[in-house]
């Protein structure tokens, strides 16, 4: 089948987890389909991987009214002969609905998380609005994608969907096995050196833009609500702290056994050399992208309960410790626990996040609709 994909913002190179997800999703699902996404003139073409890309829209904030894009997009559909056109996120469920209505193609929304409960977990206003926008771009489409269980079943039951319309797309690493462990110990090794640090010293990790909200909130409940329980227990360790954006106040301050390495250019060392990742997330909605990569790259990871949403721990062998939201002491409690388990993250694990099977579902989904 051929396939149009209508994604609202820049994705080339992926800078975040929603853009991560857009790239590695039409990477994968590319493989099952001709696909042809459109997107923002940001984008760089030489980074899509088995489909075509235009860059058709503007990066000005405007593009999500511009009733001209419904002619740009009617063209391209005609063109390619395609049978679907996919909507990654409902900011453009005006346009998918009119080209459903004037192309004859089957409509599917692509949700990332419910984006009205993300943007009220944030604090604005006109999220009710919002709200009912995405309800009834949702109505409207043929079928949903959702990211979790918890999304599609509060979709179903909120915006009054069919079941039989829906599935679950998760989030996916690109890891099918955990990492071999010659791969470990030469990473761990090689961030011994680069932070003065002896081999009995458990490396915890957390990364992120820190310029999201969600996200600075996370680091700074690690700073100053986690690590001084931690200091009170007297086990060695030492985090380090990867991603654009930390705080320079935090920076200029310092914290005991915390490093702010910063931007990482190959995130994969840290994520093999390290033993534990930290995820004291509280904000947001849908997957958090980075503790599915953690744990594929075969890390116990600890999270609070908002961090875990769409991972179930029975997949993951006891290598995901999950406490309550804002329960620091179970927190760090969890950490000292995790930095001393020894697991491997099951096969189940890969089974339902390696980002192939992920795809090869959804490709499947959309043929069984048409059998």
């Amino acid at each position: 089948m051929n396939i149009v994909s209508l994604i609202p913002y820049p994705f080339l190179p992926p800078k975040s987890g929603g853009q991560n997800l857009i790239f590695r999703f039409y990477r994968y699902f590319s493989k099952y389909h001709e696909v042809t996404c459109v997107g923002t003139k940001q984008n760089d073409p030489a980074l899509a991987e088995g489909y075509t890309l235009l860059n058709c829209l503007s990066d000005s904030r405007i593009r999500y009214v511009n009733l001209l894009y419904f002619f740009r997009l009617r063209k391209i559909i005609r063109e390619k002969k395609a049978s679907h056109l996919i909507i990654e996120h409902p900011y453009f469920g005006w346009l998918g609905v009119l080209l459903k209505k004037y192309c004859g193609v089957k409509l599917i929304v692509h949700s990332h998380n419910i984006e009205a409960y993300r943007w009220k977990s944030l604090g604005k206003w006109w999220w009710s609005i919002l709200w009912k926008y995405e309800k009834y771009t949702h109505r409207q489409a043929d079928y949903n994608f959702f990211i979790t269980d918890a999304d599609q079943q509060l979709a179903i039951r909120e915006f009054g969907l069919k079941p039989e319309r829906c599935t679950i797309i998760t989030y996916g690493t690109e890891i099918s096995a955990p990492p071999r462990p010659e791969d470990l110990r030469d990473a761990r090794r090689s961030l011994e050196q680069q932070y003065s640090v002896t081999p009995d010293v458990p490396l915890l990790l957390i990364n992120g833009a820190f310029r999201y909200g969600p996200n600075r909130e996370s680091l700074e409940n690690l700073v100053f609500h986690i690590n001084p329980l931690l200091q009170k227990m007297a086990f060695p360790y030492l985090i380090l702290v990867c991603g654009m954006d930390i705080p320079e106040n935090l920076i200029r301050t310092g914290f005991p056994n915390i490093i702010f390495a910063g931007y990482a250019a190959d995130i994969s060392t840290y994520l093999k050399g390290c033993q534990l990742f930290l995820n004291p997330v509280l904000q947001g909605a849908g997957i958090k992208t980075k503790l599915v990569e953690a744990l594929g790259f075969n890390l116990n990871a600890v999270s609070t309960a908002s961090g875990a949403i769409g991972i179930d721990p029975k997949l993951c062998n006891g290598k995901l410790w999950i406490c309550q939201d804002n329960d620091w002491d179970a927190f760090a409690a969890g950490i000292h626990q995790q930095a001393k388990l020894q697991a491997d993250i099951p096969q189940a694990f890969y089974d339902n996040f390696y980002w192939k099977n992920v795809a090869k579902k959804a490709a499947e989904f959309i043929e069984r609709q048409i059998e």
